[in-house]
């Protein structure tokens, strides 16, 4: 008999898609003003050029030993430090070498850094040190890394993004560092864009309440904690989304969709108590995103209450001028960005912007008041981090750097992003006798398990690498023994290796293992000009679905690369996206049935290159001959068990304005393993003045049930829940008839 079921309430609203905008800040966290008191008394001491240095953000090779500052091993050149900061004021330092350091290294860096600034500068106002930590403590050797936020994104496990915050925060504060760049609240709406896989995805409800928890995770109940860092929302706002679908190319997006779209994420991390944002590195609508009065200014200063500080991107004021021709000369691009609103430049290679800002503001061009508002915001997040109470790194906290407790962690997140997206004759999960053929470019590499921002900047260095974390192919080999498993290389990413050897080897097995996807990398080096899979790893599989064996395809990848043509030729696929340092053992934990999938997609699975819809299109694109045919949908994914949805109920036929509606439904475990099941509520608005999606994501859940086992899901709807950006660019709710949908199930209610 199934079990009692039990209620789960959800409640859904969000505050991004509140009319009315609530104060900056959520309950229990205090408004950065707190500490304005004492940074004014502050400010009176400065003088111009302090203030200006606090602006100043360079890289740690500007202050490193060696003629680039990359001389190995990695030392702080004492008299560059003291020129940065007695000198020339810098407020902020960051960045890597050319490579990771250990947590002692780190840790002696940041002492030396903070040394110089509390001990012999003269108003004593410490250094905020950054880092792109946008996995975990890249830079950091022996860290636990994460799968990134795409496969984040596919566990639709808050409470797993909530925990790796925390986690990422305990080891970057161990490696001394208080600011992390991340999480990136960008929308991951085109499948083309090499960071794709920096993002939760394609839905804004998905990735507003998995960055949220995730922030929450890095920053706690109190960001000065010794265990807690700031985060920096990235990259404020609409850089993903170019045109073209490269990297830093121009996007087009009007006031109306920036609002529907792009700006919910960030505004919902700005009301979260998010300290800084990093600008958008591109241009939208032929403004670049550094001199964006509009965005950086009026909306996200004024409009939503930003009281902490926007940081420019590498060294993109300067490319106001040298590529994005909106300035004449560098000193007008250092004014366009500041009277922007950008309160801190990553220059990052020397003092440009500190002289040509001193200069601008001796010139009454940029004026002080200005320049007090952007210190101001400054020193708010270092007060807000503690540095003015303890700037220097709690030595203590390394006693617990990459834990057992940490790592395992990591694997269950890894089981929990890893999707099957198809499973014929239930292939899957493989029994342990087996003998199978491994093959393919990403078989037995750990760099394209975590790709970039990882160790180094590409992520593609293998040979740094730890070598206790096992590859899918060493993973593969523990689980089955070595003696069952071959394995042959066959293609690397772009062309054949040794095909006859790989089709000769696949004689001898019972099953096909061919792991297929993409080369580490990151930013404009990632760019694709196709976003089908390289030819030489489809014809792979093509030649060896000639050999009539059960093939399993396990994608690494960082984008949905499309594999149309062999879709039909293997009898399992498993995305396993970047799933990071435990992505091997993961992937052979649900190779075997040791772990149950449960992962969803994030985003729409293209099935064709000129075909790229997102699962909430308009009706007009599935009219009139058009239609939606992607090769897996948003929000798919299969499990070895079975759940079965019935009893859909609306607490109502209508709601009201101040009303709420409850929906619930049962979900039952029909098969015969224990299993995580996402429940997902979609809602269609059937009718409105501005033409709506065919369906929104509007809650979800995540429930673990034995077999047999049944729970009743309710979630509750609110009329903000239904609102949409009108035609004046404001949200609003209309009255009308609505859909809602669980699985197959559906209802109807009306809004009035």
């Amino acid at each position: 008999m199934p079990a009692i079921a039990k209620r789960i309430t959800v409640t859904l609203t969000i505050c991004f898609i509140c009319a009315a905008l609530a104060p900056a800040g959520t309950p229990g966290r205090k408004s950065l003003k707190q500490f304005d008191a004492k940074i004014n008394a502050l400010l009176k001491k400065m003088t111009l050029e302090e203030k200006i240095g606090q602006m100043t953000q360079v890289t740690i090779d500007v202050v490193s030993e060696g003629a680039d500052g990359r001389k190995e091993p990695h030392g702080i050149d004492p008299a560059k430090l003291e020129k940065a900061i007695l000198q020339y004021h810098v407020g902020s330092i960051i960045n890597v070498g050319p490579s990771f350091y250990s947590v002692p290294h780190w840790l002696d860096v940041i002492t030396a850094i903070q040394d110089v600034a509390l001990k012999k500068s003269r108003l004593r106002i410490p250094v905020l040190y950054g880092i792109d930590a946008v996995h975990g403590a890249t830079y950091t050797e022996g860290a636990t890394l994460f799968p990134q936020e795409i496969g984040v994104a596919a566990t639709w496990n808050t409470a797993y993004a909530q925990r790796i915050g925390e986690i990422t925060a305990y080891e970057v504060r161990a490696s001394g560092i208080p600011w992390v760049f991340s999480p990136v609240l960008d929308i991951g709406r085109q499948p083309l864009w090499p960071r794709l896989w920096e993002t939760y995805g394609e839905d804004v409800y998905l990735a507003t309440a998995l960055g949220t928890a995730y922030s929450s995770g890095l920053m706690g109940n109190s960001m000065s904690a010794k265990d807690r860092v700031a985060p920096c929302l990235k990259h404020y706002v609409g850089y993903s989304m170019p045109r073209t679908g490269k990297d830093r190319t121009p996007a087009w997006i009007d006031e109306r969709m920036m609002r529907e779209y792009f700006l919910p994420t960030f505004e919902a991390g700005v009301r979260s108590g998010v300290p800084t944002v990093m600008a958008n590195s591109s241009e939208v609508n032929g403004i670049p995103g550094h001199a964006n009065y509009h965005l950086l200014t009026e909306v996200l200063k004024r409009e939503l209450g930003f009281e902490g500080f926007t940081v420019s991107d590498w060294q993109d004021i300067e490319r106001l001028h040298t590529r994005d021709r909106v300035a004449a000369t560098p000193k007008e691009a250092v004014r366009l960005a500041v009277m922007a609103g950008v309160d801190m430049s990553m220059v990052p290679f020397d003092f440009s912007f500190y002289d040509l800002l001193v200069d601008l503001v001796k010139e009454r061009a940029v004026p002080m008041a200005r320049i007090d508002d952007a210190v101001r915001r400054i020193l708010r997040v270092k007060y807000a981090v503690g540095l003015f109470d303890d700037a220097y790194p709690d030595r203590m906290l390394q006693n617990g750097f990459a834990s057992k407790e940490f790592t395992d962690f990591n694997r269950s997140v890894a089981q929990e992003s890893i999707t099957l997206l198809k499973n014929a004759g239930g292939v899957l999960p493989l029994k342990k006798d087996l003998r199978v053929l491994v093959t393919g470019p990403t078989a037995n590499l750990l760099s394209v398990l975590n790709s970039g921002w990882t160790i180094t900047w590409q992520g593609n260095e293998e040979s740094l690498y730890p070598k206790d974390k096992p590859t899918i192919l060493r993973a593969i080999n523990a689980k089955l023994g070595a003696n069952k498993v071959v394995y042959v290389p066959g293609t690397d990413f772009d062309r054949p290796l040794d095909i006859s050897a790989t089709l000769a080897a696949a004689d001898a097995v019972d099953a096909i293992i061919a792991c297929l996807g993409e080369n580490a990398y990151c930013e404009i080096p990632g760019n694709v000009d196709d976003l089908t899979l390289d030819e030489a790893q489809l014809k792979l599989v093509e030649e060896l679905a000639a050999k009539h064996k059960p093939i399993i395809l396990i994608l690494a990848e960082g984008r949905p690369r499309i594999i149309h043509r062999i879709v039909d030729k293997v009898s399992a696929i498993l995305l396993a996206y970047l799933p990071g340092m435990e992505g091997g053992n993961a992937i052979a934990d649900i190779l075997v049935g040791d772990a149950v999938p449960s992962g969803k997609l994030p985003v729409t699975y293209p099935k064709y290159p000129n075909a790229l819809v997102t699962y909430d299109c308009k009706p007009l694109e599935l009219a009139d001959g058009n239609n939606s045919d992607p090769e897996f949908p948003f929000g798919f994914g299969l499990s070895y068990t079975d759940f079965e949805y019935s009893d859909l109920r609306l607490s109502g036929e209508s709601v009201s304005k101040d009303g709420k509606l409850r929906v619930s439904v049962t979900v039952t475990n029909k098969g015969t393993l224990p299993g995580k099941d996402v429940v997902q509520l979609y809602v269609s608005d059937l009718y409105r003045s501005v033409s709506p999606p065919v369906k929104e994501l509007k809650g979800f859940r995540k429930v673990h049930l034995a077999p047999g086992q049944s729970d009743v899901v309710e979630f509750v709807l609110t009329p903000p829940d239904l609102s949409f950006i009108d035609r004046e660019y404001k949200r609003k709710t209309e009255n009308g008839k609505f859909r809602v949908a669980i699985g197959n199930l559906t209802g109807e209610f009306e809004l009035r």
